[in-house]
């Protein structure tokens, strides 16, 4: 086996503390400063890019054919789309979510002055006023609306405060830490992603193992709106591994135990050799998983395929129920994913074209196309 034992205490610290760092798309300075002072002290220089995503290379044996991995810093939240006569705030969401999972959230809306407290209600929330409407209410963003917890009666008062169209809205994430293993809380995607890759980091850096070729750790600031991982891939990269959550619910194969390998999302399937690899090792190195495909989903990798980079692309996920809500994960399933990147990092390059950009047929991949053998009688007889 060459999958490294990972410190559990400390990637629940870390997922602690990334909670608390509100970084809805558009507003991740603070948690981009964070996450880079942690990459620091666990030995690696930063780079960043004009906006801030991060890149921090851990030396192999050689830079070229280099293996990235990537998660995304940034969350769902929401934007002021109109501020309203009674007081009260439109909203917009940034990212792809619900307005059923908004109702009742505690937020803090960022304003030219700083930051209010508030909550997000539907139109309707009174039982003692409107009775049964509240229960016939429509779910969607136009009925949801932000109440602040401060004088703001008109749009004047709300002017007063500083409070203007475009101020982003950060969710409160709400987490619980359960003994039994289960984390519950909003924004588990990504900031656990975050939180076992720099688990898995600290493995190595302990263990102080050497990799056959440099291991590119990447943070992107605006996946959720599909930016992603567009301009902080380099040219030495060969293979890419996405890390994110995976949809465990009816009809999918995902699980919040073990890791889930997605072979393809909506943008089509993921670089067959690398996913096989992937599962090879979870074999070698006694790591539970299952295979997923995901039909209303895309990832990092995606947005590094269509900004050109020409990289092998896999996606390694962790079981969330409630994706995109109040989300659910266990960590089982965090652990054995932060293993599969130790084991990775450290597995030898078999694919030694890869190194080089462009290059003649020689060395070049090959999928097996011969018939499989089969038994034609019956198994026992």
């Amino acid at each position: 086996m060459t999958r490294l034992a990972i410190d559990t205490g400390y990637l629940a610290r870390t997922l602690k503390d990334l909670l608390e760092i509100p970084s809805p798309t558009g507003y991740t300075d603070t948690v981009v400063r964070h996450v880079s002072r942690e990459l620091k002290a666990l030995g690696l220089d930063v780079e960043l890019t004009r906006r801030g995503a991060i890149r921090a290379i851990r030396p192999g044996k050689r830079p070229e054919g280099a293996r990235a991995i990537v998660t995304h810093v940034d969350t769902l939240g929401a934007q002021v789309k109109a501020l309203k006569a009674n007081g009260r705030l439109e909203l917009v969401p940034i990212g792809h979510w619900s307005a059923r999972f908004a109702e009742g959230a505690r937020v803090t809306v960022y304003s030219r002055k700083g930051g209010y407290r508030g909550s997000i209600l539907p139109l309707k929330a009174s039982g003692h006023t409107f009775n049964d409407e509240v229960d016939s209410l429509p779910v969607g963003w136009q009925y949801v609306e932000l109440r602040i917890d401060a004088l703001a009666r008109s749009v004047v008062e709300l002017e007063r405060l500083g409070i203007e169209i475009g101020d982003i809205v950060a969710v409160d994430p709400q987490p619980e830490f359960l003994d039994n293993g289960f984390i519950v809380s909003r924004h588990l995607d990504n900031k656990a992603g975050v939180a076992l890759k720099l688990a898995a980091l600290k493995a190595m850096q302990e263990a102080d193992v050497v990799t056959p070729v440099d291991i590119h750790f990447l943070f992107t600031i605006a996946e959720e709106v599909g930016v992603g991982a567009t301009s902080v891939v380099n040219h030495d990269v060969a293979s890419m591994i996405a890390v994110d959550n995976g949809t465990s619910a009816p009809g999918q194969n995902s699980s919040e135990f073990g890791v889930t390998i997605c072979m393809a999302d909506q943008t089509g399937p993921f670089d067959y050799h690398l996913t096989k690899k992937l599962a090879e090792l979870c074999v070698e190195n006694d790591i539970r998983y299952q295979k997923d495909i995901f039909r209303y989903y895309r990832s990092d990798s995606a947005s590094a395929i269509e900004a050109g980079h020409d990289v092998r692309t896999a996606l390694l996920t962790f079981g969330v129920d409630a994706s995109h809500g109040y989300e659910r994960i266990h960590m089982h399933a965090l652990r054995s994913l932060a293993e599969l990147l130790t084991a990775y990092a450290v597995s030898p390059v078999h694919i030694k074209r890869d190194f080089e950009e462009t290059a003649d047929m020689a060395g070049f991949t090959r999928q097996p196309t011969e018939e499989a053998e089969q038994e034609l009688t019956p198994a026992g007889k």
